[in-house]
């Protein structure tokens, strides 16, 4: 299982950033998706979620409004569409996805939003 993730850099508040996620390994159709992220000192959080259809998505409520996650499963990717950035939206990105009892992800991208 692997994911690369890209998309990310250096923007200030208010604009907007699309991150990609691109999984192989596994029958990605198959499986839901995630999006988190990790603040600088802080614990890893969920983003956003999607099932594995993309008909039923999920969000943290601190990016409600502000960020949309979708897939194509003909690309094996998962996007994450990002407006309105605040400050406190820096962090490292990643994707990834559970397996039976196992969760997997990437090594993320780095988004920092500041002026």
């Amino acid at each position: 299982v692997q994911f690369v993730e890209s998309g990310g850099g250096l923007v200030q508040p208010g604009e907007s950033l699309r991150l990609s996620c691109v999984a192989s390994g596994f029958t990605f159709n198959r499986y839901a998706m995630t999006w988190y992220r990790q603040p600088p000192g802080k614990e890893r959080e969920v983003v956003a979620f999607i099932t594995n259809g993309g008909g039923s998505t999920n969000y943290a409520d601190s990016v409600k409004g502000r960020f949309t996650i979708s897939r194509d499963n003909t690309k094996n990717t998962v996007y994450l569409q990002m407006s309105s950035l605040k400050p406190e939206d820096t962090a490292v990105y990643s994707c990834g996805t559970q397996k039976g009892a196992t969760h997997y992800w990437g090594r993320g991208t780095q988004v920092t939003v500041s002026s």
